[in-house]
């Protein structure tokens, strides 16, 4: 093989460009909350909350310091405990399975399809008197097939928890994700699509109960500032978070467009390797490709051979959650999940964020040419 370089480094996440696009807008938002000296629980807050509700088509919105503790209260909310079940899968990021088990409950797993997503058809098999909920995760910004899920989930009188932490704008049949069930939980991690400058999470819900109890859950278990109604712990959203957020909100159209054209232009350049398989998109959904991930055959040499050119990728994940050390008390040996356990091994996420140029991505998509020539 010859020795291709690209022109500029590519990076695999670039939040310094992005964010000085918008350093402005940033700073001034910021000190607003400097000067209005407000930070916790300020008005941002509220409005960023109010927002977001709109933009998941959603009555409520409750704000909080992470991804993890949105599927945290979300689980608690609904009483899930000591004992119960919550059905799963074992390929997302591990904040899907600790949710449940930091409760009490045990995570049951289940394979997934070709979209990386849940597979509803063996979600059946895994239902018992024990099951209470079933966190279907949108994975690398593709929306679940819904429709079976919650069908089944009816039938059985078990409550649907929207994982939606890299699929924020996504939508399942005209509908955005996160309002498809009881609940739905987003992150606001640096690396997500919305990004916070730190952590930060949100929860959405149309039920009013749930979202009373939430926001006292969020907030020490105070009702009152004199009055702590339950046990819980602080897990605010910080002014200064909210404040950045309304001004990335301004954005997030425009960002999730770029990383959909980002998408297609793979997508119509890499056609036809037949050593890698790329994601593709069905009718009923729409993808906002948090990451852009392929399937390839020699995925490590490859990986390799992009690195030694200057281009940056990741992989999302490389240890199924059943088979790491915290992981392995749940009992499920290797070869249980043969479709996750398979993808593992071969997946590749591509750069694919808003700032991208046509001639990184064509580095990019030459580079990957030459390496199975």
């Amino acid at each position: 093989m010859s020795q291709l370089l690209t022109i500029n480094q590519i990076p695999f996440v670039n939040l310094k460009s992005q964010h000085a696009a918008i350093k402005s807008e940033l700073l001034a938002a910021m000190g607003e909350v400097l000067d209005d000296g407000n930070f916790i629980l300020g008005e941002q807050v509220a409005e960023f909350e109010r927002q977001f509700a709109q933009l998941c088509g959603v009555r409520y919105a409750v704000g909080v310091n992470s991804g993890t503790d949105a599927l945290i209260f979300a689980l608690k909310a609904l009483g899930i405990r000591s004992g119960d079940e919550v059905i799963t899968v074992p390929n997302s990021f591990v904040a899907s399975a600790t949710c449940i088990r930091i409760l009490g409950a045990k995570p049951v797993f289940v394979d997934v399809g070709d979209d990386y997503n849940i597979d509803p058809t063996k979600i059946a098999a895994a239902i018992t008197p024990k099951t209470k909920a079933i966190i279907p995760v949108h994975l690398t910004g593709r929306p679940c097939n819904m429709k079976p899920i919650l069908d089944i989930a009816q039938e059985n009188g078990i409550a649907v928890v929207e994982d939606a932490a890299q699929s924020v704008l996504a939508e399942y049949q005209g509908q955005r994700v996160g309002s498809l069930g009881i609940v739905g939980c987003f992150s606001l991690h640096p690396l997500k699509n919305l990004n916070a400058c730190g952590d930060g999470g949100v929860i959405v819900t149309d039920d009013s109960e749930l979202y009373d109890q939430l926001k006292i859950m969020r907030n020490i278990g105070l009702r009152t500032r004199d009055d702590c109604v339950m046990w819980s712990h602080n897990s605010r959203l910080d002014t200064l978070q909210a404040a950045i957020l309304l001004v990335k909100l301004r954005y997030l159209q425009e960002w999730t467009q770029q990383r959909q054209e980002n998408a297609h232009y793979y997508q119509s350049q890499l056609a036809g390797i037949p050593q890698i398989i790329m994601p593709w998109e069905r009718e009923w959904e729409k993808c906002v490709y948090h990451t852009f991930v392929i399937q390839a055959e020699r995925r490590d040499q490859l990986r390799q051979f992009l690195s030694d050119r200057g281009i940056g990728t990741a992989i999302h994940y490389p240890v199924p959650i059943h088979l790491s050390t915290a992981g392995k008390e749940l009992s499920y040996p290797a070869g249980s999940f043969p479709v996750a356990e398979m993808q593992a091994s071969r997946i590749l996420s591509l750069p694919i964020y808003p700032g991208l140029t046509v001639q990184q991505l064509e580095q990019v998509c030459e580079n990957i040419k030459l390496f199975y020539q």
